[in-house]
């Protein structure tokens, strides 16, 4: 009988363990050893190693970054909602960590990135080949932490999420009870993705890339409903109890008109636990 070489555990790196990345570092665990980078490392999530880092500092990350990473999952929040604190999360974090990374080689690096970097306005489809042009400094500087990802000579792969919504971001929700949203008719196409889901969908594809399988450079994740944001509002008004609108209640959304396709992240045979907004929020308000 052949001897069969034993594989070592998988190594990975989510820096920003925060709410996003904590959850994605969560369903890693049982297969990998994951280590969560943050400020404070005793905030990540039962069974992840912290490292106390500010990637921001590089003097920080000194000493601190583990060896023989496979994959190196990144995941920052700004911390201030500045043009600075965007390029200090998305560009100048991510510079600093791949430096001291030094030459570790890994074997898939992948970027946390966001629907903002599509500035579309007229209610078409985008996809993963659709044009970049950000309309707000905000895109402008998560655009730009991509290219740094592809750049950084590591196979990367870029996750480009729309609105993520659920138990622990309930601000959309409560603005609709308390009667803070009242959206024009027909408002703008919105797009979203359950919490749980955008962990879900992060974790399918390292499991994918520790498998050996393929990926492709970017992945766009929403869910299967690009919806008017007038219609979630009239849905949610129908199912749970709402004060009137208020007369300074906000109009539209914040991210033009465009409808985001799954269909690359759907053939990676991922599944949707909350396929569209009804389930979600149908879910959120049942546990209310």
């Amino acid at each position: 009988m052949a001897i069969t070489e034993s594989r070592k555990t998988p190594r990975i790196l989510v820096a920003g363990c925060g709410k996003l990345g904590g959850a994605i570092a969560s369903r890693l665990t049982t297969s990998a050893t994951v280590f969560g980078l943050r400020r404070n490392p005793d905030r990540v999530p039962e069974g992840v190693e912290g490292i106390g880092a500010d990637l921001t500092r590089p003097e920080t990350l000194t000493g601190r970054l583990p060896e023989g990473l496979d994959i190196v999952l990144y995941c920052l929040t700004p911390s201030s909602y500045d043009e600075q604190g965007y390029r200090d999360a998305y560009v100048t974090g991510l510079a600093n960590l791949l430096e001291a990374l030094g030459g570790q080689p890994l074997t898939h690096l992948f970027f946390v990135s966001s629907s903002s970097v599509y500035s579309q306005d007229d209610d078409s489809w985008v996809d993963e080949s659709s044009p970049t042009r950000p309309a707000r400094f905000s895109g402008e500087q998560v655009l730009a932490g991509e290219q740094t990802a592809l750049d950084s000579g590591h196979p990367a792969t870029i996750i480009r999420y729309s609105g993520i919504y659920g138990p622990s971001r309930q601000r959309f929700l409560e603005e609709v009870q308390a009667g803070r949203m009242n959206p024009t008719k027909p408002a703008p196409f919105s797009n979203r993705i359950h919490e749980e889901d955008a962990a879900d969908a992060a974790a399918h594809l390292v499991k994918l890339a520790l498998s050996g399988a393929a990926l492709e450079t970017f992945y766009l994740a929403s869910d299967c409903e690009p919806v008017r944001l007038d219609e979630v509002v009239d849905w949610v008004r129908q199912q749970t109890p709402c004060a009137e609108p208020q007369p300074d209640a906000r109009k539209g959304g914040r991210a033009g008109s465009k409808r985001c396709s799954n269909k690359r992240l759907l053939s990676t045979g991922f599944q949707f636990r909350y396929p569209d907004f009804r389930a979600g929020y149908r879910a959120m308000i049942d546990q209310s």
